[in-house]
């Protein structure tokens, strides 16, 4: 047991000793003091061709991924400075709708006939009086979304509305624009 293991590979003959007694130089220490500059002079050529391939390898593949870590930092800034800026102009846009829309409402909390409308894709309800109806549906009076509510203003105001942002005019009548089924021919010839 006390054989090192070469000894013992030796004995059984598994392995050929190349060298019976191989005298040990000391290392010199070389010029830059790194390992692999010590193992590349003991090495054969062919070792240190091969390992210097693989470095060269490792360090194309590591330059690839700081390259594309790189690219993809810009991209996620470049999104995030498009998603501040889209907020920033939200922001504006809201603010502009409040100043305008600020006094301007025209609705009234004993209003007793409901006006229904589309608006988002669902039917929404608006309370209006009698004459307010006959406005608004004249396309003299328009609805606004704002805050969740549905504000009655006039129609000048809802076109400064759509101006600033489409999305928060609800309603606003064409009046030059045909009744529903009007389409010229009395309803008792329609077959």
């Amino acid at each position: 047991m006390a054989d090192s293991l070469r000894d013992q590979l030796l004995k059984s003959g598994i392995v050929k000793q190349v060298q019976s007694e191989r005298v040990r130089e000391p290392r010199r220490p070389s010029s830059n003091g790194g390992k692999a500059a010590g193992k590349a002079a003991n090495s054969s050529p062919s070792q240190t061709s091969r390992r210097s391939a693989s470095s060269q390898q490792d360090i194309d593949l590591a330059r690839a991924y700081a390259m594309r870590a790189q690219t993809e930092a810009r991209e996620r800034k470049r999104i995030e400075q498009e998603a501040a800026e889209q907020a920033r102009l939200r922001r504006e846009r809201k603010q502009k709708l409040q100043q305008l829309l600020e006094g301007k409402a025209l609705n009234k909390p004993d209003a007793e006939h409901p006006r229904n409308f589309e608006y988002a894709g669902k039917i929404r309800r608006i309370r209006v009086d009698s004459a307010q109806l006959a406005a608004l549906n004249a396309g003299d009076l328009g609805v606004v979304q704002q805050g969740g509510r549905y504000l009655l203003v006039s129609r000048e105001i809802a076109e400064q509305v759509r101006s600033i942002d489409s999305r928060q005019l609800a309603l606003l009548v064409d009046p030059d624009a045909p009744a529903a089924g009007d389409d010229g021919v009395p309803d008792d010839l329609v077959w």
